[in-house]
C-alpha cells in the first residue's frame, strides 16, 4: 500500500513525455515528495491498470539544476536515461529560461543543451568499457564477447551488449532480447541492441530495454551502440541512428557521449488518491 501520510495533497501530479517513442512518467518531486516503491513503479506502468511507461523518472533537488532518479517498468532501478533525461532537461529549460543545464544522476553529472530547431543534447559522460565498470561477471576482453555473434560490451551508467547483424529488422527481438538480457556474463543483466550498417556513419538499431522488453527507443542504447561501432571501426565517432521510433544523432567527444534528438511533452495529469492507496 502507499503511504498516503507521505503526500502533501490528495492527487499528486505527473507528466507524460517520450523521445521518439521511449515513454516516460515524470514526476516532479522538488517540492511534493512521492516515496517510490518497486510495486507503486510497477503499478503506474501498467497500460491498463496504471498510465504506462518505459522509464519513471523522478526530478529532485540536487547539487545543479536538478538530480534525476529513474525507475523501470518492473519496478528495478536505473542509473542512466537517456531519451527521458532530454525529455526533462527541455522541460526544466523552458521552465527557467536557460539553453544550458547541470544535472546529476546516479551516473554522474550530466550537462544538457539547448541544440536549436527543437532538439536537445545531453551528455551522458564517458563510456565505461572496462569489464568491471559495466560490470560484467569476469575479465574478459569487451570488445567481442565470447558469445555468439561476438557482441560488444559496454556501460553508459548502466550494461549494453550489442549485436551487430546484418538486417536488425529480421532478428526475433521478443526471442532474442530475453535470452540476452539474463546472461551470465551480465550479473546486472543488460539492454540489448540489434543493429547493422545503413551507410557510412549510419546505423539501424533496434532495442530490448532491461526491465521493460522491447522499446521503440533508447538514448543510453543508441550512444553505446554508437561507442560499440567506432570501437570496432565500423564507423565514426559521429553517427546517425535509425530507431523504431526515430533518429538520434550521437556524438562520441573528449568530454563524453552526446546525443541529441527531439522530445514530447503529450500531457499533465494526477494520480488520485484512490490510484495510489490501491498499490
Amino acid at each position: 500500500m502507499a503511504n498516503m501520510s507521505k503526500l502533501s495533497e490528495p492527487h499528486f501530479p505527473f507528466m507524460k513525455m517520450h523521445g521518439l517513442g521511449n515513454d516516460f512518467v515524470v514526476v516532479d518531486a522538488r517540492r511534493q515528495k512521492l516515496e517510490i516503491t518497486p510495486a507503486l513503479a510497477k503499478g503506474i506502468a501498467h497500460r491498463q491498470f496504471g498510465v504506462g511507461f518505459d522509464q519513471l523518472a523522478l526530478i529532485e533537488q540536487g547539487a545543479g539544476d536538478a538530480h534525476l532518479t529513474f525507475y523501470n517498468a518492473d519496478g528495478s532501478t536505473s542509473a542512466a536515461c537517456g531519451n527521458a533525461t532530454r525529455c526533462i532537461a527541455r522541460h526544466l529549460m523552458e521552465e527557467g529560461g536557460k539553453t544550458e543545464l547541470h544535472l546529476t544522476t546516479d551516473r554522474g553529472d550530466l550537462f544538457a543543451r539547448d541544440a536549436g530547431d527543437g532538439l536537445t543534447s545531453v551528455n551522458l559522460g564517458q563510456p565505461q568499457l572496462h569489464w568491471d565498470e559495466i560490470p560484467l561477471a569476469e575479465d574478459m576482453d569487451t570488445l567481442e564477447l565470447p558469445i555468439k555473434d561476438a557482441p560488444t560490451a559496454t556501460g553508459m551508467g548502466n550494461p549494453h551488449c550489442t549485436f551487430f547483424v546484418e538486417d536488425a529488422e529480421q532478428i526475433p527481438l521478443d526471442e532474442f532480447g530475453p535470452r540476452y538480457e539474463h546472461h551470465p556474463l551480465y550479473p546486472e543483466r543488460t539492454n540489448v541492441q540489434v543493429a547493422h550498417l545503413v551507410g557510412p556513419d549510419h546505423i539501424r538499431m533496434r532495442v530490448w530495454e532491461r526491465g521493460v522488453g522491447i522499446t521503440l527507443a533508447s538514448g543510453s542504447s543508441s550512444c553505446a551502440t554508437a561507442v560499440a561501432a567506432a570501437r570496432r571501426g565500423l564507423t565514426g565517432r559521429q553517427v546517425q541512428i535509425d530507431l523504431d521510433g526515430g533518429t538520434l544523432w550521437i556524438d562520441w567527444r573528449e568530454d563524453g557521449v552526446w546525443m541529441t534528438g527531439p522530445t514530447m511533452h503529450v500531457f499533465s495529469g494526477t494520480f488520485t488518491a484512490a490510484f495510489l492507496e490501491s498499490l
